[in-house]
């Protein structure tokens, strides 16, 4: 990766002041610009723009611009020579120990990143379910990495119930999830717990001992590792999938998560040849 090359302050106060009134950006804290680099062309640079909302849903994407930032293109650069699919080494994210979904020796593993206060993530919820039980049953598997948004006032409390949920019953966490996505809109911080606890009868789950688990420096450490390797891997948004490595971010719609999954299916694995059922 090039070296980052020193830019102006005031012209990148400049820059973000125009993309902010130019784009009609409410406020001028949602927009953040990471390091400026050389690109392969000659007087021109690059460099990550971020464009959040007051929901917490970010996107990115690269900014072009001359040395003196009163130029720029707002895009990617492809160099088509490299691998195509933008796959991601997911060597350094925590994965054992985790809930899943599907069988272990799997051909495709989906590691996502979700939030469950988090709108998008409870419509794919039933996408990657799905995907897993029917359209490639046995031949995909999910990892769950949580990665509950500061902007969701209940989303840590529920990320850590459910894990304690795992911890006595593992598919207990698929049954706090499914009620978690499903009553979003009445659950709030108020009544966060008590949701929880009504959970926790109907699943026969030891109750003082999930509350204690709740409670406990070690799930607050293992939310944050999720939360740690998300950041790692550059995940700004939920839910975020890594298929295989390659990143799907946003809302899966079908068609693409088959496009990604049947590509895999045809060239990796000891199950490459394998089709849909």
């Amino acid at each position: 990766m090039a070296a980052p090359v020193e830019t102006d302050p005031a012209k990148d106060a400049a820059l973000k002041n125009y993309l902010q009134k130019h784009f009609k950006i409410p406020s001028g804290e949602l927009i953040k610009l990471g390091p400026a680099i050389k690109t392969p062309f000659d007087g021109l640079f690059a460099r990550q723009l971020i464009v959040g909302n007051e929901a917490g849903q970010t996107v990115s994407t690269t900014i072009f611009f001359d040395k003196s930032e009163t130029k720029a293109i707002i895009g990617q650069y492809l160099d088509t020579s490299m691998e195509p699919w933008g796959r991601v080494n997911m060597g350094s994210v925590s994965l054992d120990d985790r809930p899943t979904q599907g069988p272990a020796d799997a051909p495709v593993t989906i590691v996502e990143f979700a939030d469950f206060e988090c709108p998008f993530c409870a419509h794919a919820f039933s996408v990657i379910e799905t995907l897993v039980n029917t359209t490639y049953k046995g031949k995909v598997k999910v990892i769950f990495k949580a990665y509950p948004l500061n902007v969701h006032p209940w989303a840590m409390k529920a990320a850590e119930a459910a894990e304690c949920a795992r911890l006595q019953n593992p598919a207990a966490f698929w049954d706090f999830a499914r009620y978690f996505y499903t009553n979003q809109g009445s659950i709030n911080a108020k009544n966060i717990e008590d949701n929880v606890d009504k959970l926790a009868r109907q699943q026969k789950l030891d109750a003082p001992s999930l509350k204690a688990c709740m409670d406990s420096a070690q799930t607050a450490a293992r939310i944050k590792q999720d939360q740690t390797d998300g950041n790692t891997i550059h995940v700004s948004s939920t839910p975020t999938f890594f298929v295989n490595g390659i990143p799907v971010v946003g809302l899966p719609d079908g068609k693409i998560m088959d496009f990604v999954i049947d590509s895999e299916l045809a060239g990796k694995g000891p199950s490459a040849s394998a089709t849909k059922e």
